[in-house]
Protein backbone atom coordinates (compact mmCIF):
# COMPACT_ATOMS: atom_id res chain seq x y z
CA UNK A 1 0.00 0.00 0.00
CA UNK A 2 1.60 3.11 -1.12
CA UNK A 3 1.64 5.87 1.43
CA UNK A 4 0.59 8.88 -0.49
CA UNK A 5 -0.05 12.72 -0.14
CA UNK A 6 -4.34 11.74 -0.35
CA UNK A 7 -3.81 9.17 2.77
CA UNK A 8 -1.58 11.67 4.26
CA UNK A 9 -4.22 14.87 3.74
CA UNK A 10 -7.30 12.56 5.23
CA UNK A 11 -4.82 11.27 8.37
CA UNK A 12 -4.04 14.42 9.20
CA UNK A 13 -7.27 15.56 10.10
CA UNK A 14 -7.80 13.87 12.96
CA UNK A 15 -4.56 14.85 14.78
CA UNK A 16 -5.38 18.53 13.43
CA UNK A 17 -8.81 18.45 15.39
CA UNK A 18 -7.38 16.93 18.74
CA UNK A 19 -3.99 18.43 19.82
CA UNK A 20 -5.75 21.84 21.16
CA UNK A 21 -9.05 19.93 22.17
CA UNK A 22 -8.16 19.68 25.93
CA UNK A 23 -11.72 17.84 27.03
CA UNK A 24 -12.12 14.95 27.60
CA UNK A 25 -8.49 14.15 29.14
CA UNK A 26 -7.54 11.82 31.17
CA UNK A 27 -4.75 13.32 33.18
CA UNK A 28 -1.36 10.83 34.50
CA UNK A 29 -0.65 13.59 37.21
CA UNK A 30 0.13 13.09 40.77
CA UNK A 31 -1.13 15.71 43.35
CA UNK A 32 1.22 17.12 45.46
CA UNK A 33 -0.11 19.70 46.75
CA UNK A 34 -3.54 22.08 46.35
CA UNK A 35 -1.44 24.06 44.05
CA UNK A 36 -1.51 21.04 41.34
CA UNK A 37 -4.83 21.49 40.93
CA UNK A 38 -4.79 22.59 37.71
CA UNK A 39 -6.62 22.19 34.09
CA UNK A 40 -5.02 19.95 31.35
CA UNK A 41 -3.87 22.96 29.78
CA UNK A 42 -2.20 24.65 32.73
CA UNK A 43 -0.58 21.55 33.54
CA UNK A 44 1.16 20.64 30.38
CA UNK A 45 0.44 24.00 27.82
CA UNK A 46 2.01 21.73 24.98
CA UNK A 47 0.51 18.45 25.01
CA UNK A 48 -2.77 19.03 26.45
CA UNK A 49 -4.51 17.66 23.91
CA UNK A 50 -5.73 14.27 22.30
CA UNK A 51 -6.96 12.72 24.79
CA UNK A 52 -3.55 12.37 27.05
CA UNK A 53 -0.30 13.12 27.43
CA UNK A 54 1.29 10.76 25.23
CA UNK A 55 -1.21 10.83 22.67
CA UNK A 56 -0.41 14.48 21.93
CA UNK A 57 2.94 13.83 21.74
CA UNK A 58 2.71 11.28 19.14
CA UNK A 59 0.01 13.15 17.43
CA UNK A 60 2.46 15.99 17.36
CA UNK A 61 5.20 13.66 15.91
CA UNK A 62 3.05 12.94 13.09
CA UNK A 63 2.18 15.88 11.53
CA UNK A 64 5.65 17.25 11.99
CA UNK A 65 6.64 13.53 10.24
CA UNK A 66 3.92 14.74 7.29
CA UNK A 67 4.77 18.25 6.76
CA UNK A 68 8.52 16.98 6.27
CA UNK A 69 7.69 14.22 3.51
CA UNK A 70 4.30 15.88 1.64
CA UNK A 71 2.94 19.23 0.34
CA UNK A 72 -0.14 18.64 1.86
CA UNK A 73 -3.21 21.59 1.45
CA UNK A 74 -3.73 21.75 5.19
CA UNK A 75 0.13 22.20 5.48
CA UNK A 76 -0.39 25.93 7.11
CA UNK A 77 -2.94 25.06 9.07
CA UNK A 78 -0.49 21.98 10.70
CA UNK A 79 1.98 24.70 11.05
CA UNK A 80 -0.32 27.29 12.61
CA UNK A 81 -1.17 24.54 15.45
CA UNK A 82 2.30 23.63 15.84
CA UNK A 83 3.50 27.06 16.22
CA UNK A 84 1.10 27.74 18.62
CA UNK A 85 1.77 24.58 21.21
CA UNK A 86 5.30 24.27 20.45
CA UNK A 87 6.97 27.23 21.80
CA UNK A 88 9.84 28.02 24.14
CA UNK A 89 7.76 28.69 26.76
CA UNK A 90 5.38 26.17 26.70
CA UNK A 91 7.97 23.62 26.45
CA UNK A 92 10.27 24.57 29.07
CA UNK A 93 7.05 24.05 31.21
CA UNK A 94 6.70 20.86 30.15
CA UNK A 95 10.52 20.06 31.37
CA UNK A 96 9.98 21.62 34.29
CA UNK A 97 6.61 19.43 35.52
CA UNK A 98 8.83 16.40 35.31
CA UNK A 99 11.37 18.49 37.93
CA UNK A 100 8.67 18.39 40.28
CA UNK A 101 8.51 15.79 43.81
CA UNK A 102 7.03 12.45 42.81
CA UNK A 103 7.06 12.82 38.64
CA UNK A 104 10.26 9.96 38.26
CA UNK A 105 8.00 7.68 36.34
CA UNK A 106 5.70 10.26 34.38
CA UNK A 107 4.87 8.68 31.14
CA UNK A 108 7.80 5.78 31.42
CA UNK A 109 8.42 4.26 28.78
CA UNK A 110 5.72 4.72 26.59
CA UNK A 111 5.26 8.39 26.95
CA UNK A 112 9.21 8.89 27.17
CA UNK A 113 9.88 6.82 23.86
CA UNK A 114 7.06 9.20 21.66
CA UNK A 115 8.78 12.37 23.54
CA UNK A 116 11.92 10.76 21.73
CA UNK A 117 10.39 10.18 18.81
CA UNK A 118 9.32 13.41 18.19
CA UNK A 119 12.90 14.73 19.01
CA UNK A 120 14.05 12.27 16.03
CA UNK A 121 11.58 14.06 13.95
CA UNK A 122 13.04 17.21 14.50
CA UNK A 123 16.65 16.27 14.43
CA UNK A 124 18.42 17.89 11.56
CA UNK A 125 14.99 19.26 9.92
CA UNK A 126 16.51 22.36 7.97
CA UNK A 127 13.56 24.64 8.06
CA UNK A 128 13.07 27.43 10.48
CA UNK A 129 10.05 26.21 12.41
CA UNK A 130 11.78 22.93 12.71
CA UNK A 131 15.07 24.05 14.02
CA UNK A 132 12.91 26.57 16.70
CA UNK A 133 11.14 23.55 17.79
CA UNK A 134 14.32 21.42 17.99
CA UNK A 135 15.89 23.59 20.20
CA UNK A 136 12.92 24.72 22.31
CA UNK A 137 12.09 20.89 22.76
CA UNK A 138 16.15 20.03 23.43
CA UNK A 139 15.19 20.44 27.60
CA UNK A 140 12.24 17.73 27.70
CA UNK A 141 14.63 15.84 25.69
CA UNK A 142 17.70 15.54 27.57
CA UNK A 143 15.17 14.73 31.02
CA UNK A 144 13.96 11.77 28.93
CA UNK A 145 17.25 10.88 27.70
CA UNK A 146 18.98 10.93 31.16
CA UNK A 147 15.82 9.06 33.21
CA UNK A 148 16.00 6.57 30.33
CA UNK A 149 19.31 5.79 30.64
CA UNK A 150 19.40 5.81 34.92
CA UNK A 151 16.15 3.42 34.63
CA UNK A 152 17.30 0.69 31.96
CA UNK A 153 20.20 0.46 34.65
CA UNK A 154 17.79 -0.26 37.10
CA UNK A 155 15.48 -2.53 35.12
CA UNK A 156 15.79 -6.10 35.47
CA UNK A 157 13.02 -7.67 33.61
CA UNK A 158 11.12 -6.52 30.90
CA UNK A 159 7.44 -5.64 30.83
CA UNK A 160 5.48 -8.15 28.12
CA UNK A 161 2.21 -6.22 28.08
CA UNK A 162 0.33 -5.24 24.75
CA UNK A 163 -0.90 -2.04 26.00
CA UNK A 164 1.43 1.17 26.84
CA UNK A 165 3.99 -0.14 29.43
CA UNK A 166 5.50 -3.07 27.61
CA UNK A 167 9.43 -2.50 27.42
CA UNK A 168 10.14 -3.71 23.67
CA UNK A 169 8.33 -1.29 21.59
CA UNK A 170 9.54 1.75 24.01
CA UNK A 171 12.85 0.35 23.35
CA UNK A 172 12.13 0.29 19.74
CA UNK A 173 11.36 3.72 19.33
CA UNK A 174 14.03 4.73 21.36
CA UNK A 175 16.49 2.86 19.34
CA UNK A 176 15.67 4.71 16.37
CA UNK A 177 16.02 8.14 18.13
CA UNK A 178 19.58 7.14 19.15
CA UNK A 179 20.37 5.72 16.03
CA UNK A 180 19.32 8.85 13.79
CA UNK A 181 20.78 11.41 16.45
CA UNK A 182 23.93 9.29 16.88
CA UNK A 183 24.20 9.01 20.28
CA UNK A 184 26.45 5.76 20.10
CA UNK A 185 26.43 5.34 24.14
CA UNK A 186 22.24 5.50 24.74
CA UNK A 187 22.24 3.15 21.28
CA UNK A 188 24.41 0.39 22.66
CA UNK A 189 22.74 0.22 26.24
CA UNK A 190 19.44 -0.59 24.78
CA UNK A 191 21.28 -3.08 22.44
CA UNK A 192 22.36 -4.34 25.76
CA UNK A 193 19.85 -4.38 27.41
CA UNK A 194 17.80 -5.06 24.76
CA UNK A 195 19.84 -8.78 24.26
CA UNK A 196 19.60 -9.14 28.10
CA UNK A 197 15.77 -9.47 28.41
CA UNK A 198 14.56 -11.47 25.39
CA UNK A 199 17.74 -13.51 23.73
CA UNK A 200 17.23 -16.30 26.27
CA UNK A 201 13.23 -16.44 24.88
CA UNK A 202 11.96 -19.86 22.86
CA UNK A 203 8.84 -21.96 22.09
CA UNK A 204 6.92 -18.61 22.54
CA UNK A 205 2.83 -19.85 22.24
CA UNK A 206 0.86 -17.24 19.30
CA UNK A 207 -2.29 -18.85 20.98
CA UNK A 208 -1.89 -16.58 23.94
CA UNK A 209 -2.60 -13.32 21.69
CA UNK A 210 -4.37 -11.05 21.22
CA UNK A 211 -5.53 -10.24 25.21
CA UNK A 212 -8.52 -8.03 25.05
CA UNK A 213 -6.94 -4.63 25.62
CA UNK A 214 -4.07 -5.05 23.20
CA UNK A 215 -2.70 -2.17 20.68
CA UNK A 216 1.03 -4.21 20.57
CA UNK A 217 1.39 -7.58 19.79
CA UNK A 218 3.80 -8.78 22.93
CA UNK A 219 5.74 -11.29 20.75
CA UNK A 220 5.98 -9.24 17.58
CA UNK A 221 7.14 -6.28 18.78
CA UNK A 222 10.45 -7.75 20.92
CA UNK A 223 10.74 -9.74 17.40
CA UNK A 224 11.05 -5.83 15.80
CA UNK A 225 13.28 -4.46 18.85
CA UNK A 226 15.11 -8.19 18.28
CA UNK A 227 15.91 -7.20 14.64
CA UNK A 228 17.30 -4.31 14.79
CA UNK A 229 20.09 -5.72 17.48
CA UNK A 230 21.10 -8.77 16.20
CA UNK A 231 23.18 -9.85 12.91
CA UNK A 232 20.19 -11.35 10.08
CA UNK A 233 21.97 -14.86 10.51
CA UNK A 234 21.88 -14.58 14.61
CA UNK A 235 18.18 -12.90 14.38
CA UNK A 236 16.92 -16.22 11.88
CA UNK A 237 18.07 -18.68 14.70
CA UNK A 238 16.26 -16.73 17.62
CA UNK A 239 12.95 -15.58 15.63
CA UNK A 240 12.43 -19.74 14.56
CA UNK A 241 13.33 -20.91 18.27
CA UNK A 242 11.16 -18.12 19.66
CA UNK A 243 8.06 -18.20 17.13
CA UNK A 244 8.10 -21.90 16.35
CA UNK A 245 4.39 -21.88 15.84
CA UNK A 246 5.12 -19.65 12.69
CA UNK A 247 6.99 -22.23 10.94
CA UNK A 248 4.32 -25.11 11.27
CA UNK A 249 1.36 -23.18 10.41
CA UNK A 250 0.14 -22.89 14.19
CA UNK A 251 -0.25 -18.97 14.15
CA UNK A 252 -3.30 -18.60 13.28
CA UNK A 253 -4.61 -15.84 15.82
CA UNK A 254 -1.70 -14.16 15.37
CA UNK A 255 -1.10 -14.17 11.57
CA UNK A 256 -5.21 -13.21 10.98
CA UNK A 257 -6.16 -9.35 11.75
CA UNK A 258 -8.20 -9.19 14.93
CA UNK A 259 -11.83 -7.96 15.21
CA UNK A 260 -13.52 -5.49 17.03
CA UNK A 261 -16.61 -5.65 18.89
CA UNK A 262 -17.32 -2.01 20.06
CA UNK A 263 -15.76 1.24 19.25
CA UNK A 264 -17.07 3.43 21.46
CA UNK A 265 -15.10 1.27 24.26
CA UNK A 266 -11.53 2.53 24.75
CA UNK A 267 -9.84 -0.72 25.64
CA UNK A 268 -11.73 -3.00 22.97
CA UNK A 269 -11.06 0.04 20.53
CA UNK A 270 -7.39 -0.94 21.28
CA UNK A 271 -7.87 -3.77 19.00
CA UNK A 272 -7.42 -1.58 16.13
CA UNK A 273 -4.47 -0.42 16.86
CA UNK A 274 -3.27 -3.74 17.58
CA UNK A 275 -3.98 -4.49 13.61
CA UNK A 276 -2.11 -1.96 12.96
CA UNK A 277 0.85 -2.49 15.07
CA UNK A 278 1.21 -5.92 14.02
CA UNK A 279 1.74 -5.23 10.34
CA UNK A 280 4.62 -2.66 10.85
CA UNK A 281 6.09 -5.66 13.00
CA UNK A 282 5.20 -8.02 10.49
CA UNK A 283 7.07 -5.76 7.81
CA UNK A 284 10.21 -5.30 9.79
CA UNK A 285 11.01 -8.83 10.95
CA UNK A 286 10.21 -10.33 7.31
CA UNK A 287 12.74 -7.57 6.03
CA UNK A 288 15.28 -9.18 8.15
CA UNK A 289 14.67 -12.73 7.04
CA UNK A 290 16.49 -14.05 3.89
CA UNK A 291 14.74 -14.62 1.07
CA UNK A 292 14.86 -18.59 1.32
CA UNK A 293 13.32 -18.39 4.60
CA UNK A 294 9.78 -20.51 4.21
CA UNK A 295 7.93 -17.68 6.26
CA UNK A 296 9.56 -14.74 5.03
CA UNK A 297 6.25 -14.62 2.11
CA UNK A 298 3.72 -15.69 5.07
CA UNK A 299 4.62 -12.50 7.33
CA UNK A 300 4.67 -9.60 4.60
CA UNK A 301 1.09 -11.46 3.45
CA UNK A 302 -0.07 -10.87 7.02
CA UNK A 303 1.29 -7.91 7.33
CA UNK A 304 -0.52 -6.48 4.32
CA UNK A 305 -4.03 -7.97 5.39
CA UNK A 306 -3.69 -6.01 8.67
CA UNK A 307 -3.12 -2.71 6.91
CA UNK A 308 -5.88 -3.04 5.00
CA UNK A 309 -7.83 -3.77 7.81
CA UNK A 310 -6.15 -1.00 10.31
CA UNK A 311 -6.73 1.45 8.20
CA UNK A 312 -10.35 1.44 7.15
CA UNK A 313 -11.11 1.82 11.27
CA UNK A 314 -9.02 4.51 11.94
CA UNK A 315 -11.42 7.10 11.56
CA UNK A 316 -13.87 5.45 14.11
CA UNK A 317 -16.67 7.79 14.61
CA UNK A 318 -15.50 8.10 18.26
CA UNK A 319 -13.22 10.11 19.81
CA UNK A 320 -11.97 7.24 21.94
CA UNK A 321 -10.29 5.67 18.89
CA UNK A 322 -9.43 9.03 16.89
CA UNK A 323 -7.32 10.45 19.33
CA UNK A 324 -4.86 7.95 18.64
CA UNK A 325 -5.06 5.68 16.13
CA UNK A 326 -3.84 8.21 12.82
CA UNK A 327 -0.48 8.32 14.70
CA UNK A 328 -0.75 4.42 14.46
CA UNK A 329 -1.68 4.81 10.67
CA UNK A 330 1.16 6.94 10.03
CA UNK A 331 3.89 4.89 11.68
CA UNK A 332 2.80 1.56 10.10
CA UNK A 333 2.74 2.83 6.28
CA UNK A 334 6.24 4.84 7.02
CA UNK A 335 7.60 1.78 8.50
CA UNK A 336 5.84 -0.75 6.32
CA UNK A 337 7.62 1.24 3.15
CA UNK A 338 10.75 1.36 5.29
CA UNK A 339 11.01 -2.51 5.63
CA UNK A 340 10.07 -3.04 2.10
CA UNK A 341 13.20 -0.76 0.99
CA UNK A 342 15.56 -2.57 3.46
CA UNK A 343 14.24 -5.84 2.58
CA UNK A 344 17.36 -8.94 2.73
CA UNK A 345 17.87 -10.33 -0.69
Amino acid sequence: MRFSVEIASSLAELPIQGICREYPNKLDHVINNRGDLKSPRELHPAFYGCFDWHSSVHSHWMLVHLLKRFKLPEAGKIRELLRLNLTADHLQAEADYLSEPNRQSFERPYGWAWLLKLAEELHGWDDPDGLNWATWLRPLESTIVARSVEFLSRQAYPVRTGTHSNTAFSLTLSYEYADRVNNTTFRSLIGERTLSYYAGDSVYRTNQEPSGADFLSPCLVEADLMRRVMLPDEFQEWFHRFLPDIYSGDAKTLLNPVEVTDRTDPQIGHLDGLNLSRSWALAGIASKLSADNPVRKVLRESSQHHAVKGLSHVSTGDYSGEHWLASFAVYMLAAVESAESARVE
